[in-house]
């Protein structure tokens, strides 16, 4: 065996050993059980009350899904001038209502005027809701409304901002004043976020996975580090598909069912991919189209 054989055996032998030491050290670790998390079979979450079906957030949209028989909601939050927190996805007003600029930069007076169905088409491309007094709505307001839902809230604005800084703390005192703690999923796309929520949940809110955290669990999956991946949320929502990287994967499923963490899927509104990603092994579907995600349900 020459010299060179002889440095990449002990190279080899050297990880090999180092892999062995980690896989000693370190056990995989499930996350706690969360109240809000328990079900048995599939979920539907309606994306941001059902958004194909009456204007995304508004009261028609929220009270069109719970007929409909969902599960829950997944919507967004942000904080208004006042530091209300309401239901509400973009940063800007434009997109959606008859008012323009950010959203930061009204109070919750002033937004209750603005019109959540100025711009919405229906599925037949009418604006059957435009004028028709589809308000924002706080987020107290719709956990008071819909006190039996799972209601699954991503905090919008980021944490270097006013808002972003006094968002966790807002939230968390809100949570507990309606005392839904056993009742909400908490997420956000930054870490930062989530950890300074948390620093007031202290796991007591089941809190779903930032990007950061979702990278992370891939690489993990995809290695021979499994062991090593020690998970910070207790629910995946995820989109089917992250650059070039597949996340329906079925054995990525299960990485993370192994670990006591369900994975829901967004934004899906084609039947037949609804139920491949059930049959993947799924524990829920973020969609704008809760009509057909029950009647696939019904047909599961």
């Amino acid at each position: 065996m020459g010299k060179k054989s002889n440095v990449a055996f002990a190279l080899a032998a050297a990880a090999g050993a180092a892999w062995a030491s980690t896989k000693a050290l370190s056990k995989p670790q499930s996350r706690p059980p969360k109240k809000a998390l328990e079900y048995e079979q599939p979920i539907i979450l309606a994306h941001r009350g059902g958004s194909a079906l009456a204007p995304e957030c508004s009261p028609s949209a929220f009270e069109q899904a719970a007929k409909l028989g969902v599960h829950g909601f997944e919507i967004d939050i942000r904080l208004t001038k006042d530091e209300e927190i309401i239901v509400f996805h973009d940063e800007e007003l434009n997109r959606v209502t008859n008012f323009a600029g950010k959203v930061s930069d009204y109070t919750l007076a002033e937004l209750k005027e603005a019109d959540l169905g100025h711009h919405f088409l229906d599925v037949e491309g009418a604006p059957s809701f435009k004028n028709c007094g589809e308000q924002i709505i706080t987020l107290g307001e719709l956990l008071n409304s819909y006190p039996q839902m799972l209601i699954n809230m991503d905090m919008k604005d980021a944490p270097q901002t006013y808002e972003g800084s006094l968002m966790p703390s807002k939230l968390w005192r809100l949570l507990e004043e309606h005392q839904a703690l056993d009742r909400v999923v908490v997420a956000s796309f930054y870490d930062d976020q989530l950890d300074r929520f948390n620093l007031y949940a202290q796991n007591s809110v089941a809190l779903g996975a930032s990007e950061k955290e979702v990278k992370k669990a891939y690489t993990a999956y995809t290695s021979q580090f499994k062991h090593l991946y020690h998970p910070k949320a207790d629910v995946f929502q995820i989109p089917v598909r992250s650059n070039l990287f597949p996340l329906d994967n079925p054995g990525f499923i299960k990485f993370l069912n192994s670990l006591n963490i369900p994975v829901h899927y967004w934004t899906i509104d084609d039947p037949e991919m609804m139920k491949r990603l059930i049959s993947n092994g799924a524990k829920g579907i973020i969609t704008d189209r809760p009509d057909l995600a029950m009647e696939v349900l019904k047909l599961d």
